[in-house]
């Protein structure tokens, strides 16, 4: 990441640019631009954008992943503290690649990584899941995941 403060009069504001493809980065803090007043936050790529509601003001999901069994699972998995309330994951890119297959292995969903990608906004999932494979931390995560679901 290249931090960059960037000096215009009495105006200061801050660029963190980060690499295209950089693994790891989920969250991005709040960025503030300002003068002399109270920061205002600039909106930020690296947040999840509020899934639409439907009836009862619940954020929508695809059929697959809205069934009864499938309902059951996302509760435990946000209370475990994997996902936010609009099911975006809370986790490193490698882990939410774990975490899509495992919830797509246990509800029997045949288009996996499309279903995720298009869910969660994120490209290459099946990629973080091949490189997740091949890191010794995912096998205690996996085995969490079994515990959990």
């Amino acid at each position: 990441m290249l931090k960059e403060i960037v000096n215009q009069g009495n105006k200061c504001i801050v660029l963190n640019i980060f690499e295209s493809g950089s693994q790891h980065v989920d969250h991005i803090e709040n960025q503030y631009i300002g003068a002399n007043t109270k920061p205002t936050p600039i909106p930020s790529q690296g947040q999840p954008t509020p899934i639409p509601s439907q009836r009862g003001g619940e954020p929508r999901l695809p059929e697959v992943l809205a069934t009864e069994e499938a309902v059951e699972i996302w509760k435990k998995v946000q209370g475990a503290g994997y996902v936010d309330a609009h099911y975006q994951p809370l986790l490193s890119r490698t882990q939410s690649a774990l975490l899509a297959d495992a919830i797509a292995e246990r509800l029997g969903i045949r288009e996996k990584w499309k279903t995720f990608e298009t869910l969660w906004n994120r490209k290459n999932i099946r990629s973080d899941y091949n490189l997740a494979l091949r890191q010794h931390q995912s096998l205690d995560f996996q085995d969490e995941l079994k515990r959990i679901l």
